[in-house]
């Protein structure tokens, strides 16, 4: 197998594990009876359940494509930095907005849960 071939195996390795992820995550979470519901209402458990379900995705895609935009724009930046040194805080400041996809994330996250 050629190098490119191997590259896109491997993605495509990693794809299925994290959608197999996601699967199992969805289904233990429909998968949950809430006996100690605590007076909440069948609509209420309802709600909180898929609301706890939506900040888990917001801050996971999130960090999925924040891991994925530093991964591309951190090996451009190293392959341009061995060229020019001199560049190197213009690299930064582009790694640290690929790492703010995260922040977004995680801010939409806690909104999310805090009207759950």
């Amino acid at each position: 197998m050629s190098m490119q071939t191997k590259a896109i195996a491997s993605r495509f390795r990693i794809h299925i594990v994290i959608l197999v992820l996601l699967v199992i995550c969805t289904a233990a979470v429909f998968a949950q009876t809430d006996t100690t519901s605590g007076g909440l209402t069948a609509e209420e458990a309802g709600v909180k359940k898929y609301g706890l379900m939506a900040a888990a995705i917001a801050f996971g895609l999130g960090a999925i494509g924040a891991s994925i935009a530093i991964a591309y724009v951190g090996s451009a930046a190293m392959g341009t930095l061995g060229e020019k040194p001199e560049l190197a805080s213009q690299a930064l400041i582009f790694i640290a907005l690929a790492e703010g996809l995260v922040v977004f994330g995680f801010i939409t996250a806690l909104m999310i849960l805090g009207k759950v």
